[in-house]
C-alpha cells in the first residue's frame, strides 16, 4: 500500500545523498541531501570532475583510477575525504557505494551514494550505549508501545520476575503485578502517554515468584518521542526499594523513638506529684507509642514503707494511679495484664495473680511482651488489644511500679527496640516518681517538724486576744526560718515572740525549732526579756559553732574551730543560726508590756482613735552575733490597744523596699476597730505576699487586761498572825468570786506558802490572788533564795509543804524578783468535767 511516511525515520539520522556521473566521468546529477551534506549546490557542482572538486590534492591521482574503474563497470566502496571549499583541507569523511548504469544511448555512467561517515559512528555508538543501558543496568527497565504492551524488557527486570526476559515481550502490566497494582500502572501509563507528564518514584507492591514476603518497588515513567517529535512509547524504570523502604521505617521508628525521649526527658520530671508524674508518661506514650497505658504503684511505697511486703514476689498491693487510651475512656476487658475482677478504675488498690505476666515482670524486674487474647464477648469500640509490654519501674535498684504498654490491632507489634523504648520510658518516670515519693515523704516529715514547732491555730492568754498567721516563701516545701510564739508565764503574763532565722527551707526550719526550743526553755525560767534574749544568743552561737563552743570567728562572720581553716564549699551552720528576734512580756494586772529586740523589726501599735506607730524599742544585735548587751524597754498599753509582731517578709521584698512596706503596713492597721482575724486577714490582703522571696510570719494581739475586781492583793506583816490573816482573805475573796468549791484548797496551800515565807524569808509577805481562765495565788517575799522541794522521810515532823502543793495544785513554781522573789501555784477552775481537787486525801497520800 503506498503512503508517505512520517518524518523521522533512519535516513534522517544516516544523512544518506546521492549524485550521478556522466561517462565522462563528470558529476551530471546533484541531489538536495548531497547539497545539504556537502555544502555544496547543484550549480556549483553539475558539470565538474569530482575528484578534481572534492578531492584533496595529494589523493586526486587515486581518485582518478578509482573513477576510470567505476566507468568500466565496476562497483565499488571506499571511504573518500571530501572538502567544501577549493584548496582547503579535508572536511570530513564520507563512505561512497557506487552502482554503474548506462544512458539511454548506452554509454557507461554511475549512481554514486554517500554517507556521512560521523553520523553512522555516532548511530552505532548511540546503538551500543542504548544496549548497553538497557541489558547492563542494575534497575529494570522495560518499554511499552503506544498500546502500552511491552516491547522489550532487559535482564534484571525478568530476573526480579522469574523467566527469560523474551516472556514477558507483548505483555502488559496485568501479567507482572497483581490486578490493583496493575491497574494503578495502566492507568499511570495512559496519563503519560497521553499528556507527555513523567511519573516519577510511583510506589508499586507485590510478590516475587517462590518468595512470600512483599516487595516493594519505585517505578519512574516518561514518554518517548521519535526526532520528529511524535510519542512513540513510555519507558520505564523500576527499582526495589524493599530494603531501603525498611530503612526509612526503621529510620522514622528511631526519629520517633528519639523525640519520644526527647519530649520525655523535657515533661516527665517537672513536678513532684507522683500522679502528674504518671499522666504525664502516659501522655507521652499515648499514642504516639501506645494505643492503652496504665501506671501501677506499690501501695506500700506510696505510704511511706520502705520495702512492703511481697514487693520481692511482685504479689503486693498495688494502686493504679494513671490510665490512658487512644480508643476508650476505660480500661478494655481484654487487656491480658487485667486483674481478677476485671479491669482496675484509677485510685482502686488491686494484685496481679502469681503467675500472671505482670506479676513476673514485678518478680524479676524485666519487661515481657504479652501477646493479646480475644474477648468472648466480642469487641469493645471496635478495638482488641494484641500485643501489650509489661514493664517494671525501676529506680535505684528498687521496683516502684508497673507501666503497661498495649497496642490494639490494625497497629503493629511491640518489637525489641519498642521494648528497650519502653523500658527506657518506665526508667525515666521511675526516678522521678521515686523523687517525687521521697520529696512527699521528705515534705511531710518537714511540715510535720513545721507545725510541731508553731503555737496552735488559736493560742489563748490571759489579758489577750490572740490572731496568727504563718506563709512560708517557698509554697512547695512549706517550711522556713520564720516563726511565732505564744507562751504562757506565771502570774496571768504571756511571752510574745517573733523571730527569723537567717536562709530557707528545711535548714532554717531546723535551726528554728533548736531557737525555739530554747526561748521556751528560758522564758518559763521567768527571767527578764534582756536576760531570755542574752541567753538566747549564746545557745545560738553555740549551736552555730560559734565563741560560745571554743571556736574563733572569722572576720566574714563564720565559724572555725581552732586550728582548722574554713573549707570552701561546706555548709557553715553559723549562718544558719544568725537569727533576729523580738520578745515580750505582757502582765495584764499592771497593762504593761515590756520589749526586748534582737536585731528585729520594731512592734506596731495602733491605739484606738489614733494611727499606727512603730515603737521606739532598741534593735539591738542579731542572735549570734553576741559582744553586746540588749536592752528593754516598757511601754503601757490602753485596753483596746492592738499590738502587731511581724518578720520582715511582711514589709520588704525586691519590689517594694522596706520603708515602703512598713508604710504600707501602718496603714492596713490603722482601723484596729475591726476583729482581730479579719484585721489579720485584711493585713496580708492588702499587702505584698505572694513575692515568694521569704517567709512571712505575723502575730497580733489585742489588749483587754484583767478587771480589778479579778484580783485581790494584800500586804502581810511578818509574824506568825499572818499565816491566819492570808486564810481569811484568800476564803473571802475566793467566796466573793463564787469559788467557794476551791476554797479549801487555798486555804491550805496559802498557809503553807505563807508560813514557809515567814520561816525562810525575811521582809514584808505580799499575798496577791489573780481569776482569769485559772486561779493563781502568789506569795511574795523579801528573800533571793529559791525553795527546793525534797522528800520527807516517813520519821520527819515537816518538809512536806512543797510536795502538798505539787500535789494539790496544777502547777507551782518561783521566780525572781527585783526585791525578792515569787512563790506560786495554780488551780483550775472547777466545772462539771474537773471537780475540784480533795485536799483531805491528797493529805492522806503523802503518807
Amino acid at each position: 500500500m503506498w503512503q508517505s511516511s512520517r518524518p523521522g525515520s533512519i535516513y534522517d539520522y544516516i544523512r544518506l545523498a546521492s549524485f550521478s556521473l556522466g561517462p565522462d566521468g563528470r558529476i551530471d546529477g546533484w541531489s538536495e541531501r548531497a547539497a545539504d551534506m556537502l555544502g555544496i549546490s547543484a550549480v556549483q557542482a553539475v558539470g565538474k570532475d569530482p575528484v578534481e572538486a572534492f578531492v584533496p590534492r595529494e589523493l586526486r591521482e587515486t581518485g582518478h583510477r578509482a573513477v576510470s574503474r567505476i566507468l568500466d563497470g565496476r562497483e565499488w566502496t571506499g571511504l573518500v575525504p571530501y572538502r567544501r571549499a577549493d584548496g582547503g583541507e579535508a572536511d570530513g569523511l564520507a563512505e561512497i557505494y557506487v552502482m554503474p548504469s548506462a544512458k539511454e544511448t548506452g554509454e557507461r555512467a554511475a549512481l554514486c551514494l554517500v554517507v556521512d561517515v560521523r553520523a553512522l559512528r555516532g548511530i552505532e555508538t548511540d546503538l551500543a550505549a542504548a544496549q548497553a543501558v538497557f541489558g547492563q543496568s542494575p534497575m529494570g527497565f522495560t518499554l511499552f508501545d503506544t498500546r502500552l504492551r511491552l516491547l522489550r524488557v532487559n535482564e534484571r527486570f525478568a530476573t526480579v520476575f522469574g523467566g527469560p526476559a523474551s516472556k514477558y515481550r507483548g505483555g502488559t502490566p496485568y501479567d507482572f503485578l497483581p490486578r490493583a497494582e496493575a491497574e494503578r500502572m495502566t492507568v499511570a501509563l495512559r496519563r503519560v502517554l497521553d499528556t507527555g507528564e513523567a511519573v516519577t518514584e510511583m510506589q508499586l507492591v507485590g510478590v516475587v515468584p517462590g518468595a512470600e514476603d512483599r516487595r516493594r518497588w519505585s517505578i519512574s515513567l516518561y514518554r518517548l518521542h521519535g526526532a520528529s517529535g511524535r510519542p512513540i512509547g513510555v519507558a520505564a524504570l523500576a527499582s526495589d526499594v524493599t530494603g531501603r523502604r525498611r530503612a526509612e521505617r526503621e529510620a522514622a521508628n528511631a526519629r520517633r523513638n528519639l523525640a519520644l525521649l526527647n519530649e520525655a526527658g523535657a515533661r516527665i520530671g517537672n513536678s513532684l506529684d507522683l500522679e502528674t508524674t504518671a499522666r504525664t508518661l502516659l501522655d507521652v506514650a499515648v499514642p504516639q507509642f501506645c494505643d492503652l497505658a496504665s501506671v501501677d504503684l506499690y501501695q506500700g511505697l506510696l505510704a511511706g514503707d520502705e520495702a512492703p511486703p511481697g514487693m520481692s514476689d511482685g504479689s503486693a498491693e498495688l494502686r493504679r494511679v494513671a490510665f490512658s487510651s487512644a480508643v476508650s475512656d476505660a480500661p478494655l476487658a481484654t487487656m491480658p495484664c487485667t486483674p481478677e475482677g476485671g479491669p482496675v478504675a484509677v485510685g482502686a488498690v488491686h494484685r496481679y495473680p502469681f503467675n500472671s505476666p505482670c506479676a513476673g515482670a514485678l518478680r524479676t524486674a524485666r519487661a515481657q511482651i504479652v501477646p493479646g487474647r480475644e474477648s468472648e464477648e466480642g469487641r469493645e469500640l471496635g478495638a482488641v488489644v494484641h500485643s501489650t509490654l509489661a514493664v517494671p519501674m525501676v529506680a535505684r535498684d528498687t521496683v516502684v511500679g508497673l507501666v503497661q504498654f498495649s497496642r490494639t490491632k490494625g497497629s503493629e507489634p511491640f518489637g525489641e527496640r519498642d521494648t528497650a523504648l519502653a523500658v527506657e520510658l518506665a526508667a525515666r518516670a521511675a526516678v522521678c516518681i521515686d523523687n517525687a515519693r521521697l520529696y512527699r515523704r521528705e515534705h511531710e516529715r518537714a511540715l510535720m517538724l513545721q507545725r510541731s514547732l508553731l503555737p496552735p491555730g488559736d493560742p489563748e492568754a490571759a489579758g489577750l486576744d490572740i490572731a496568727c498567721r504563718y506563709l512560708p516563701g517557698t509554697t512547695a516545701t512549706e517550711v522556713g526560718g520564720d516563726w511565732f510564739d505564744v507562751i504562757e508565764l506565771p502570774g496571768h503574763r504571756t511571752a510574745l515572740v517573733v523571730g527569723d532565722v537567717m536562709g530557707r527551707g528545711l535548714r532554717a526550719a531546723v535551726a528554728m525549732g533548736e531557737l525555739r526550743t530554747a526561748v521556751r526553755t528560758l522564758a518559763l525560767l521567768d527571767l527578764e526579756p534582756a536576760e531570755v534574749l542574752a541567753a538566747l544568743d549564746e545557745v545560738a552561737r553555740g549551736l552555730g559553732g560559734g565563741e560560745g563552743r571554743g571556736g574563733k570567728r572569722s572576720a566574714a562572720g563564720r565559724s572555725t574551730a581552732p586550728g582548722v581553716p574554713h573549707a570552701a564549699g561546706t555548709a557553715d551552720l553559723s549562718e544558719v543560726y544568725l537569727a533576729t528576734c523580738v520578745y515580750a512580756v505582757y502582765d495584764p494586772i499592771s497593762r504593761c508590756c515590756t520589749f526586748a529586740n534582737a536585731g528585729h523589726l520594731p512592734p506596731v501599735l495602733v491605739e484606738e482613735g489614733a494611727d499606727a506607730v512603730l515603737l521606739d524599742v532598741p534593735p539591738g544585735m542579731p542572735l549570734g552575733v553576741g559582744g553586746e548587751p540588749f536592752e528593754e524597754t516598757e511601754v503601757e498599753l490602753a485596753d483596746g490597744a492592738l499590738l502587731a509582731l511581724y518578720t520582715d517578709g511582711l514589709v520588704e521584698s525586691r519590689d517594694h523596699p522596706l520603708d515602703e512596706g512598713l508604710e504600707a503596713f501602718r496603714s492596713a492597721l490603722s482601723d484596729a476597730g475591726r476583729p482581730l482575724e479579719d484585721a489579720c486577714d485584711h493585713v496580708l490582703s492588702t499587702l505584698d505576699t505572694s513575692h515568694g522571696e521569704d517567709d512571712i510570719a505575723l502575730l497580733m494581739a489585742r489588749v483587754h487586761g484583767l478587771p480589778k475586781d479579778a484580783v485581790g492583793d494584800w500586804s502581810l506583816a511578818p509574824e506568825a498572825r499572818s499565816v491566819a490573816r492570808a486564810r481569811e482573805l484568800a476564803r473571802d475573796q475566793l467566796t466573793d468570786w463564787g469559788l467557794e468549791e476551791l476554797v479549801d484548797t487555798t486555804e491550805l496551800l496559802v498557809s503553807e506558802l505563807v508560813t514557809n515565807a515567814l520561816r525562810h524569808g525575811h521582809g514584808e509577805i505580799r499575798l496577791r490572788l489573780l481569776r482569769d481562765r485559772s486561779l493563781v495565788c502568789e506569795v511574795w517575799d523579801a528573800d533571793l533564795a529559791q525553795p527546793r522541794r525534797r522528800r520527807a522521810r516517813d520519821t520527819d515532823e515537816g518538809g512536806r509543804g512543797l510536795q502538798l502543793v505539787g500535789l494539790l495544785s496544777a502547777g507551782w513554781g518561783s521566780r525572781r524578783t527585783p526585791r525578792g522573789k515569787t512563790v506560786w501555784f495554780e488551780l483550775a477552775l472547777p466545772d462539771g468535767d474537773h471537780p475540784a481537787p480533795d485536799a483531805t486525801e491528797a493529805l492522806l497520800n503523802m503518807f
